[in-house]
């Protein structure tokens, strides 16, 4: 409880406008607890739902101070909107052999999937299309949010990880320190 009020107090802080929601059980293995929705981070971001507050504050710093300086300074386009993937879902780990029946995280809310990029500019960066682009500057993009990722969420899954994860990154506060 106190992690929670304290993650509130950081949102905050940070100018982040939320929600909270009610904390619910879903089903064996799954549900809703210290969970908030985001409603104004500084960008806007589509597809995303109840996120546990750790992992939104997570990802709301990591938009803010990864992809939007890398979107300009990578991309010379102003970051204009973020497309998400989902966020809750009760739901086991899929495609690894590793995962053998565990819960995701997206079964607490504890992981949120990225698809792509809006640029002021029109462009839109998409991880199943520009994963292994031939332009440069957009690998260069893509890699960089990646590792910036990789500085903030215990686990991080990209295309290079396995086929499950070709149009997304997976983001996830877990403390597990791993990053593929």
């Amino acid at each position: 409880m106190r992690e929670t009020a304290r993650c509130h107090a950081d949102l905050r802080a940070q100018g982040v406008e939320f929600r909270v929601l009610p904390d619910k059980a879903t089903g064996q293995g799954c549900g809703l607890y210290g969970t908030v929705q985001l409603l104004d981070i500084g960008v806007p971001v589509t597809g995303i739902t109840a996120m546990r507050c750790g992992n939104a504050r997570a990802f709301a710093g990591w938009v803010r101070n990864a992809v939007v300086p890398a979107a300009y300074q990578g991309m010379g386009s102003e970051l204009v909107r973020v497309t998400g993937m989902g966020t809750y879902a009760c739901r086991n780990v899929v495609g690894s052999s590793r995962g053998g029946g565990r819960r995701s995280g997206h079964a607490i809310a504890n992981a949120v999937d990225v698809a792509a990029f809006t640029l002021r500019d029109g462009r839109q960066v998409s991880i199943a299309r520009d994963w292994a682009s031939e332009d440069a500057a957009v690998r260069g993009f893509l890699q960089t949010i990646r590792r910036s990722a990789c500085r903030r969420f215990g686990t991080v899954l990209s295309p290079d990880y396995n086929a499950a994860h070709r149009d997304h990154l997976h983001l996830e506060d877990d403390g597990a320190d791993f990053c593929r």
